[in-house]
């Protein structure tokens, strides 16, 4: 048995959310441990549009998703906190002393008097192409997600989908590649008007093909991915080369264990309050795009909001005795010193 890990707080979730969480609560003097079962910080963002640009961050008239994840790393340095990356959490269990045990998929434990779920939708996987053998080209010619887009650069591609991840990525792609099609089920999309529109503009212009239809079967030469048959509406099976395929049929969004610690639920989402961002669990917080409540909106920008309130909730939850003051990072030494910035 690992030794238990004594906190203040436990964060699950590592995404923008998370770790603007570590930051509010560095500002209020609390310290953090914060845990994802990905490998590396940045949750949806990292793992799923890294290179897409991101245009409603305040003072930020455009950022992309890893860049954004970076400045969230810069910006919680001073305060320290502890990642455990690739861990579950498997178990929490509140105690009478008002703190909790959480255990994790590696066995880690905590000791932990306060807990923030920002755990976005949840664990997710992608809904894969149910070809066969398609998994034997997973990750090397056959993808869910775009991680670096120079790599796919002057190739020739076939996606599949019909939302804005789909439509996105060949009018990106589009610029570059010597050949690109989109593949979707029907003849409706359900992205943006305007990618919709820019879409049909690369079409007529010979820059892209669309076809509607269904895959039918992969194209392999020797052990490589050559292509993949597509089935249209009117019967017609077609042959196209592709040296990589991009298959963005949406998530499959699961609470996974959080399901299973007793919080009040709605439509698989935490309820919360907006005073604290607490729970319907005393001492359990949730922010970002696992939370609900009257008039939610899942925006980055809102789950910012949620995290600086839940730090005074979760600050007033571990220390009742204490007064909270409203304190500025301009004017306070305290702030100031904890940033790191005092005296500059």
């Amino acid at each position: 048995m690992s030794a238990v890990i004594q906190t203040e707080v436990v964060i699950v979730g590592a995404g923008p959310c998370g770790l603007f969480q570590v930051f509010e609560l560095g500002l209020l003097g609390m310290r953090a441990h914060i845990l994802d079962s990905l490998s590396n910080p940045g949750g949806q963002c990292t793992e799923l549009y890294p290179d897409k640009p991101i245009y409603d961050i305040p003072a930020l008239p455009v950022c992309g998703a890893q860049e954004l994840v970076d400045r969230l790393m810069e910006q919680i340095k001073p305060f320290e906190p502890v990642f455990h990356l690739g861990e579950e959490v498997m178990e929490v269990t509140p105690r009478e002393d008002r703190r909790f045990d959480v255990v994790t998929s590696k066995g880690t434990r905590f000791d932990a008097g306060a807990i923030v779920i920002a755990a976005g939708v949840g664990s997710f996987q992608p809904r894969r192409l149910a070809l066969p053998g398609a998994e034997l080209f997973e990750g090397q010619q056959l993808h869910y997600r775009v991680k670096n887009a120079s790599e796919y650069r002057n190739q020739r591609l076939v996606i599949f989908g019909g939302g804005d991840s789909a439509l996105d990525w060949v009018i990106d792609f589009a610029a570059t590649a010597p050949a690109i099609t989109l593949v979707h089920r029907r003849e409706d999309f359900r992205a943006a008007p305007a990618s919709v529109a820019r879409m049909r503009e690369l079409e007529a212009a010979g820059r892209v093909r669309s076809i509607t239809g269904l895959a039918e079967s992969l194209m392999t030469e020797g052990e490589r991915l050559s292509g993949v048959r597509v089935k249209s509406g009117d019967g017609v099976v077609h042959e196209i080369d592709a040296d990589h395929l991009f298959a963005f049929f949406g998530l499959h969004p699961k609470l996974g264990p959080v399901a299973n610690w007793g919080m009040e639920l709605e439509r698989k989402a935490l309820k919360v309050d907006t005073e604290k961002f607490e729970t319907s669990v005393p001492g359990i917080f949730a922010v970002g795009d696992i939370n609900t409540y009257p008039g939610k909106k899942k925006l980055i920008l809102s789950g910012f909001h949620e995290a600086a309130l839940a730090a005074f909730g979760i600050q007033s939850w571990l220390y009742p005795e204490k007064k909270q003051f409203l304190q500025y990072t301009t004017t306070s030494p305290v702030m100031q010193k904890r940033l790191g910035v005092a005296g500059v």
